[in-house]
């Protein structure tokens, strides 16, 4: 799919927090996958001319938002064991660079920095297209994916299962369903 359809003015698009969700899997005692979610996601998406490699992308995810349908386990990720919300009660990414790949699809690299640690990442990214909603706004959809380990953002904790392995794999990975508005007046100016 191509993204001609954002060829407008610099335009600085809203994530649409209750139409877009950051998923993450991670293996769990080493024969099963743990999925959740961060409900709590803001930022935008500034995408001069049209002409999306040029974009910038802002995210801020408010980390105390996980939800992994396990209260126990949530209030666990949510400690300094994991987390540590209470000292770091954001993650972040921002955009440093964004190249074309394959299918129409985009490579955005830039700086996601948990717990204070930031470290450079790639996701591969589609944009799923744009549309006018019935109020009038611009709405562009986009899909995003990749895999970080965990222990480079200081997510160490882990526990060594007796018969060999351990409870929490390194490897993260990450699907994110991002939906983006441009409010009415921002298309009428």
């Amino acid at each position: 799919m191509t993204t001609t359809v954002l060829s407008t003015p610099t335009a600085t698009w809203q994530i649409d927090p209750a139409h877009t969700h950051a998923d993450f899997a991670v293996k769990h005692l080493m024969i099963s996958t743990v999925r959740g979610q961060f409900t709590d996601i803001q930022g935008t998406v500034s995408i001069p001319e049209g002409n999306l490699p040029d974009a910038k992308i802002d995210v801020r995810i408010n980390v105390a938002s996980i939800d992994t349908r396990v209260a126990d386990r949530d209030t666990h990720l949510r400690s300094a064991d994991f987390f540590d919300v209470e000292h770091f009660p954001f993650m972040t990414f921002t955009s440093t660079r964004i190249v074309p790949a394959k299918n129409g699809t985009y490579q955005a690299t830039g700086l996601l920095t948990i717990r204070g640690n930031a470290r450079e990442v790639t996701l591969s990214v589609e944009s799923n297209g744009q549309v006018r909603d019935p109020w009038g706004n611009d709405r562009a959809g986009f899909s995003a994916s990749g895999t970080i380990n965990r222990k480079e953002f200081g997510l160490v904790w882990n526990m060594l299962l007796e018969a060999g392995g351990v409870a929490v794999g390194d490897e993260v990975k990450i699907a994110i369903e991002a939906e983006l508005t441009r409010p009415a007046v921002a298309v009428a100016a």
